[in-house]
């Protein structure tokens, strides 16, 4: 009786390294709310804590989505894909529903369910619309290089998801996910005529966008020339630049910034950087790039080792929508880029973009479970038997006699 052994699969432990940059992150932007927020907090609500103890509590709720997810197998969520894109076309629509969605600052962004923290859909849409295409462009294979099962499919539902986020309007959001999942359309093996063919339509309506949105051109013009109105459309990027200026190469000292006072409008949000360079000086701001860099190249690690088509373009996607979102954040605030109000992942304050951002982190560890696979023996016949040899009385009195 004989039979050949044969090898199972099993996902081993995740990426801790991962895991432990995320978690730095996390924690450093907890820190750095509380620092950058108590004076607007007790101008606000007279609650220096205010901002700090909402971040921390999301930072509580997107660990438990983190762990969740890291445990949960990554195949599932191509099953729940379109679940999860029906829920978030719902929650955009559900956004601009008078007496559901909730405006502040001109713009119309989060959902109020009764006693519940305001969420913030598009931030969650990121991840399902990473989730979506994914197993989309799996399942579609060869067939995307086509225009009419390809290209006019993923421009019609880019568009279309694109379109009700700039109704709120978040120009910011739409720039990621677009960037996002053209990357993806391109990864997938996408005709390199068609995806130039989007970036190109993408700029001219970017550029029409700019010139019809009053706060749009403001920011492009500011970017251009801040100097111009230094008490107007200059105002924020030349205090965000006094801020990093302020810094040197030490900073001030943690929880000494002057320009969070009310001369950087949301220090606590898209202007967090600034605060932490003016605080920690260039040195703290490179610990933070570094630390963006150093879970980018685990991102990398983890899309090459992925152990199929779906797994690759998932990781891929969660990575290149965090180095986009920091690459412009970082950039904004630097003035290398024009400002759009988009947040630094894990730093920036933001209740449901934190959660988001460490599901997706979940997701990501799930798929580094299934890329560093050990082997585990499997002595099982192909019909399910075992193939070990039993144990006779002869063997038995054998290895007596041997023990």
């Amino acid at each position: 009786m004989t039979a050949q052994a044969r090898v199972r699969l099993r996902p081993a432990a995740p990426d801790y390294v991962l895991m432990a940059i995320a978690g730095i992150l996390v924690v450093v932007g907890v820190l750095a709310v509380f620092s950058s927020s108590f004076a607007e907090g007790y101008r606000l609500y007279g609650d220096v804590n205010y901002f700090f103890l909402r971040q921390a509590m999301w930072a509580f709720v997107g660990a438990v989505l983190m762990v969740t997810l890291m445990h949960t197998d990554y195949h599932l969520l191509r099953k729940a894909s379109p679940f999860l894109m029906l829920l978030a076309v719902g929650s955009l629509i559900a956004v601009l529903t008078p007496g559901i969605g909730l405006s502040a600052n001109g713009s119309t962004r989060w959902i109020q369910l009764g006693p519940l923290p305001a969420i913030q859909p598009s931030e969650f849409v990121k991840l399902a619309m990473v989730i979506y295409i994914a197993a989309w462009l799996t399942a579609k294979g060869s067939e995307i290089k086509e225009f009419k099962v390809g290209l006019l499919p993923f421009v019609l539902l880019v568009g279309a998801v694109g379109s009700l986020v700039m109704l709120q309007p978040d120009m910011g959001t739409v720039i990621i996910i677009v960037a996002t999942t053209v990357t993806l359309f391109f990864i997938a093996g996408a005709e390199l005529r068609h995806v130039a063919g989007i970036v190109g339509a993408g700029l001219v309506v970017g550029a029409i966008l700019i010139a019809a949105g009053d706060y749009r051109a403001e920011r492009f013009s500011a970017f251009l020339g801040a100097e111009d109105d230094p008490l107007g459309s200059g105002f924020q990027i030349l205090q965000l630049s006094i801020a990093l200026g302020s810094g040197g190469l030490t900073g001030l000292g943690w929880g000494v910034s002057r320009q969070k006072f009310f001369y950087i409008p949301g220090a606590h949000t898209d202007g967090i950087f600034a605060i932490i360079g003016e605080e920690l000086g260039l040195l703290g701001l490179l610990v933070v790039i570094a630390l963006f860099g150093f879970l980018i190249y685990r991102g990398f690690r983890t899309i090459i080792k992925a152990p199929d088509q779906f797994g690759m373009l998932l990781a891929t996607g969660i990575t290149v929508w965090i180095a986009y979102q920091a690459l412009i954040n970082v950039g904004g605030i630097t003035r290398s880029l024009p400002l759009t109000g988009i947040p630094l992942p894990f730093i920036s304050y933001g209740g449901s973009a934190l959660a988001a951002t460490m599901a997706a982190i979940g997701v990501l560890l799930n798929i580094s479970r299934h890329g560093n696979v050990r082997k585990q023996p499997d002595f099982r016949s192909p019909h399910g038997v075992s193939s070990r040899r039993p144990i006779t009385e002869e063997r038995a009195s054998r290895r007596g006699k041997d023990g």
